[in-house]
């Protein structure tokens, strides 16, 4: 999947999206716990785009760190008059490229890789079209502007809604605005375009037109509507957000994840999950999960930042933080949560626990209710538990200490000082039995309740 030659991506990110009603610049808004923008971004990087230029305005001093991660670039738009005067804010730092152009909506997050190649393959095909606009058909053309296109592709007529003839609104093919032309072309095309129109805005799609009356006809593809659908609303947002889900589910399914209820499933951009895992109803995957073979996630638990090795089993109602590595056939139950530590194979901690900066040996035992006091209010420290080890039910280990391999820690201890291999550890109170008393308590409660 490699572009037939170097190209560079403008990404339009300039308007102001106050129907998000946010402080939260529009494109920062995350689909599968990624901002929109960097969908792109990533797609871009993967590949290896030689430029990439971001059109920015309200709000950039948001976006432009963002782009700057990416090894991208930032040009401002203002005043803002339309998506042809966008595009050429760009001119000044490509005008020393020659290559390829392809023209991106910030907005418009979930356009594959693949359809990018197949913009940049279709612009470089034996007819050399002057642009390619990549459309869709949607179930309700509403406003989007049309594309009038010949038998074979090639393009008649664009017009925007506003523009367009009631016998040209009822063609169903629409324009996405995604744009792809060569930059010794396209400079000198969106020179050319005017502003004389009913919005009084300069279009991009009004390239194709200006290149039709040079006799450079353009071409336009056509993809899914979900993958160039748009965010200018929460409502929006969450609705992309479920068609990204259902997609990323149907692709575990299809490679061998069995997924019990798979509407409650939640997966994150970077979701990693073999096959033969069985993953129970109401899970969430956050970024930076991968889960090994035959592991199963069992109901309500939610995952972030962690390492769950073949075999392991999680849940139900349990929590992994970032760091968490769960070792192969070890099991975390349920409301257990596990943050930056180690649990080796076949360790167990099965019930009601917090197991913080810690490492855990293999085979060994957490009992119910036992906790790594980590922190002190400044600074974390690190508990070490050894293979084999049983952590006694309701035990405090109060880091920085070490169980040794093969030790006992008695329940109901709490543990301040390291404890060698294979010994008992006890550390609290002695019991006192003192008989008759709560006959005699009980008593004189009664009489001092009836005065």
């Amino acid at each position: 999947m490699n572009p037939p030659r170097p190209f560079a991506a403008v990404i339009l990110a300039a308007g102001k999206g106050t129907r998000m009603k946010s402080d939260i610049h529009k494109v920062l808004h995350p689909i599968a716990g990624r901002p929109m923008i960097e969908h792109l971004l990533a797609a871009l990087a993967g590949l290896g785009a030689t430029r990439t230029v971001v059109v920015v305005g309200s709000g950039r001093d948001q976006v432009e760190p963002v782009v700057r991660a990416h090894g991208g670039d930032t040009v401002v738009q203002e005043p803002q008059l339309g998506t042809a005067h966008a595009v050429r804010q760009a001119e000044g730092l490509l005008s020393d490229f020659d290559g390829d152009v392809l023209v991106l909506y910030a907005d418009v997050p979930l356009v594959e890789a693949q359809t990018m190649v197949r913009m940049l393959e279709r612009l470089n095909a034996t007819d050399s079209p002057a642009a390619v606009v990549l459309g869709f058909r949607p179930a309700d053309p509403l406003a989007y502007g049309r594309v009038i296109a010949h038998s074979d592709g090639t393009i008649a007529k664009m017009v925007e809604y506003k523009d367009a003839t009631e016998e040209e609104r009822r063609e169903d093919l629409c324009n996405s605005g995604l744009l792809a032309a060569r930059s010794a072309e396209l400079w000198p095309l969106l020179a050319a375009v005017r502003d004389d129109n009913a919005a009084g805005e300069f279009y991009l799609p009004d390239i194709v037109m200006h290149a039709a009356a040079a006799g450079r006809p353009s071409a336009v593809i056509e993809t899914g509507p979900a993958e160039v659908a748009g965010v200018n609303s929460r409502a929006e947002l969450a609705a992309l957000e479920a068609r990204w889900q259902e997609r990323r589910r149907e692709r575990a399914m299809a490679d061998g994840v069995s997924l019990v209820a798979p509407e409650t499933v939640w997966f994150s951009f970077d979701t990693e999950i073999g096959r033969d895992t069985v993953v129970e109803q109401n899970v969430v995957f956050g970024p930076g999960v991968a889960v090994g073979e035959g592991a199963r996630i069992r109901a309500f638990s939610h995952l972030e930042g962690a390492r769950v090795a073949k075999g392991a089993e999680i849940g139900p109602y349990a929590r992994l933080r970032p760091g968490a590595d769960i070792g192969e056939k070890a099991k975390v139950g349920n409301f257990v949560e596990v943050k930056k530590s180690r649990l080796a194979a076949g360790a167990k901690a099965n019930h009601l626990s917090y197991i913080g900066d810690a490492e855990v040996g293999a085979g060994a035992n957490i009992g119910a209710g036992t906790i790594t006091c980590n922190y002190d209010g400044f600074f974390k420290y690190k508990t070490v538990i050894g293979e084999g080890a049983f952590i006694g039910s309701n035990s405090a280990l109060v880091a920085p200490v070490t169980i040794g391999d093969g030790a006992i820690v008695g329940a109901g201890s709490v543990v301040t000082a390291d404890v060698e291999a294979d010994a008992l550890a006890l550390a609290r109170g002695t019991q006192q039995a003192r008989p008759g008393w709560a006959a005699r308590f009980r008593a004189a409660m009664k009489a001092k309740k009836g005065r």
